[in-house]
Parts: C-alpha cells; structure tokens; sequence
C-alpha cells in the first residue's frame, strides 16, 4: 500500500484511519495482515486507530464505522467491564492483561467466546498506538475444556460410586439391625401390656389376681424389662444417627454434582470443601485421618461451584493416593490429610496436605501438564491437576502452587480472588 494514499484502503485484512500524521507504517500493516487474530489498536486517548479484518469479522462491526472512536462509545456485542478495567490497567502499570472468558452474543448467531490479551506499546515512537487489544475465537477450545472436564468429573464419579455406595450402605444397615431389634422388643412388650390388662380387668372383678400376677412376673422376666429400657433407647439413637450420615451423603452429593451454572456465583468455600470430603471417605480413610482447620470469617468468594468442587476432590484423591504410595514404601503409621481455610486481605486461600511421598524434584515442573502421571494403570488419567489448574487459574484468575519434599509429604495452595476484577465480589 503507498504510503502516500489519502483514501482508507481495506488491504489484506487490515483497516486503519487516513491520518498521515497518525497512520500505521507499511511494515505494520503487512505484520498485522498476517496474524489471524483479532486487533483492536488504541491510542493514548483511548480512540481506535487499528481494527483488523478478524474485528470486523468478529465483533460485527465494519472498520469505517469505529476507526476515531473511542471503544468505550461503540455499541459492541461483549458487555464485559473486565474489558475496560484491562485497558485502564495496562495504561497504568504497562503489563499485559488476560482477559478470559469474554461472551460476544451476535445478533442472529449462536454466542460466542473470546479471549483477549491487552498489551501495552512503547512510548517515544511515532506509531499512534499505545495499546493493543489481541483476541481470539476460543469457543471450541472451551467446548473441549468442558468436555474434559465433564468426563474427568464422570471418572472420578464412577471411581468413588463403589466408596459411596459403601458409605451409605454401612449406616443403612444399622437402621435396619436396630429396627429389627425394636420391632422383637416392642413384640415382647405387647406380651407384657397385655397381661396388665388381664391384670386390670381381673382386680376389677375382685378375683383372680395370684395367678394373673404370677403371669405378669413371667412375662417381665421374658421381655427383660430393664435390658429393653437401656438399649431401646440407644437403639434409636443409632437409627437417628444413620439416617443423619444417610441424609448427610446425599446432600454433600447434591453440592458436588451441582454446577452453579457457567457464571460466578457467591460460595461458602468451607461448606463446599466439607461436602467433597463427606462424598471422598472412602476414598481416605482406611489410610488417613482427615482434620480441617477452617476460617470462619471466610466470607463468600465469586466462584464456580461444581468446577470449584471438582478441584477439592481431585487433591484429597491425590492426597490419599500419595498416602497409599508412602504406605507401600514401607511406612506403618497412618497417613494425615489436612485442609484449611484462610482469609487474606485480597485471596482466600485454601491449603491441601498430606504426609504422602512428595513430589520428586524431577518432575515437579510437569505436575500440572494434562495427561502426565506416575500413577498405575486404573489410578489417574493425568487430567486432575491440569484441570485443577485451568480451574483455579485460567477461570477464576486464582493462583495454584504446592510445595513438597520427597518423603515429607506436599502441600497444595489455592488463592481466589475475593472479589471479581472491577467488581465488589
């Protein structure tokens, strides 16, 4: 493209405002052609300078009617505010800013994902620019993300049904035994409230009382009154207690398997935590005790309740595998998982031990890369952590680290913000 031309020329992708003493230099116009991104070019003020093929493309909205305007004014199909406190951010600090998860809902089109990067451009130089705006079309990627984690959540369901089922069938049994029970003792007191009666009718009738009292003092002896009046009650204790630990269960199963949906909402972290613990017993408890330490001023936190639910799980079940490889190694005292809550002034932070083998130095760099494990066949698939990371940091813009030493155990250490970029939590 001449440098001298005074029209707006569309070429190869690329719309730009003629302003010569503003415009775009021909090397920057072929760079910016080659990249299949979409590219959004602001200046110091904030006004468009750049807006590429893919924008246009994208965010539905032609070059000539945005370039000089400033993109806060543009009636665009994402309303997002993240957006805007990127920009005044990375105009502040001059770092890069990751925006996820940007919905575009297009007029008579299926909604759209984007993400975009905000990058700051150096000062002193002719170029207009001062930010860029980087983004792409990451819907199918999210799709897959989904898809993933929807069969990793399926596999560790179907791993732990065997350990539920246990769990509730043990309380389930001691229901029906002390039910049992109190229907043979209540038979054995119908036999003693029946010669009562017999008693009662025959004193009404002045006769008969000796053998009908010799009666009653069998009965009592057969029924053992004083057996029944320490154990009857003790029995319905242990009915209360399981149906409780029954009815426990399945709401934690409730909490686990629901989403919350695809937008944030307010969590009780403390409460999810417990309920992925009562739903994991089994799958730690022949090797580990389980304590908690959790924050009780830790306020609600903008969350994703079912991907939230499914990183818990995925670390206690790591935690107690860890555990089971210490045990093998030839340690003969039980294993210690704990977790605890805690409220800092911008994160709530969660901590996940264990007492385990650690993590050898080796491979510590690829802990969070998807589909790598040094489990067994049958054990893990390689996703948990992965995902647990995509989870924590890329959705919820947390931080997820862990420190370990090999045959002192690892700890796992989860930060969320409390309140959302922008926002009031």
């Amino acid at each position: 493209m001449p440098t001298s031309s005074p029209s707006l020329q569309p070429d190869a992708g690329l719309c730009r405002r003629p302003e010569p003493s503003r415009r775009l230099s021909a090397e920057t116009e072929r760079l910016v052609a080659s990249i299949p991104s979409l590219l959004v070019g602001l200046d110091d003020s904030e006004r468009i300078v750049l807006w590429n093929a893919q924008a246009e493309l994208l965010l539905e909205s032609p070059a000539s009617k945005v370039l000089g305007r400033r993109l806060a004014d543009i009636d665009l199909p994402w309303k997002d505010e993240r957006i805007a406190a990127g920009i005044t951010r990375c105009f502040t600090d001059g770092q890069p800013v990751r925006v996820e998860d940007i919905v575009c809902v297009r007029p008579g089109g299926d909604p759209r994902v984007l993400g975009l990067t905000i990058h700051s451009m150096a000062a002193g130089t002719s170029s207009p620019l001062a930010l860029i705006l980087m983004g792409a079309d990451i819907t199918e990627r999210k799709q897959l993300e989904e898809q993933l984690a929807q069969a990793q959540k399926m596999e560790a369901i179907g791993h732990m049904a065997a350990g539920i089922a246990h769990e509730i069938s043990t309380p389930a049994q001691f229901v029906g035994d002390n039910t049992q029970f109190l229907r043979e003792a209540f038979g054995d007191l119908q036999q003693v409230l029946t010669v009562y009666a017999q008693l009662a009718e025959a004193v009404r009738r002045d006769g008969g009382q000796a053998a009908i009292l010799k009666a009653l003092e069998a009965a009592i002896d057969d029924a053992d009154l004083v057996y029944l009046g320490d154990e009857v009650p003790n029995a319905i204790e242990h009915i209360l207690n399981g149906v409780e630990r029954i009815s426990k269960i399945v709401r934690s199963m409730k909490l686990f398997a629901h989403t919350g949906g695809e937008e944030k909402t307010l969590v009780d972290l403390n409460e999810a935590i417990e309920s992925t613990i009562v739903i994991t017993r089994n799958e730690w408890k022949y090797l580990a005790e389980l304590t908690t330490a959790f924050d009780p001023e830790l306020p609600p936190v903008p969350c994703l309740r079912g991907e939230f639910n499914q990183v818990i799980l995925n670390l206690i079940t790591n935690a107690a595998h860890a555990i089971a490889d210490a045990a093998k190694a030839g340690r003969e005292t039980k294993g210690r998982i704990h977790i605890a809550t805690r409220a800092e002034p911008e994160w709530a932070e969660i901590r996940v031990a264990d007492t385990g083998a650690g993590i050898p130095e080796a491979i510590r760099h690829k802990v969070f890369d998807l589909f790598f494990t040094t489990k067994e066949e049958g054990r893990g698939s390689g996703q948990g952590l992965a995902l647990a990371h995509a989870v924590i940091v890329e959705q919820l813009g947390g931080q997820l680290t862990f420190e370990s030493r090999e045959g002192g155990g690892t700890t796992f250490i989860l930060r969320l913000p409390r309140e959302e970029p922008g926002g009031h939590g």
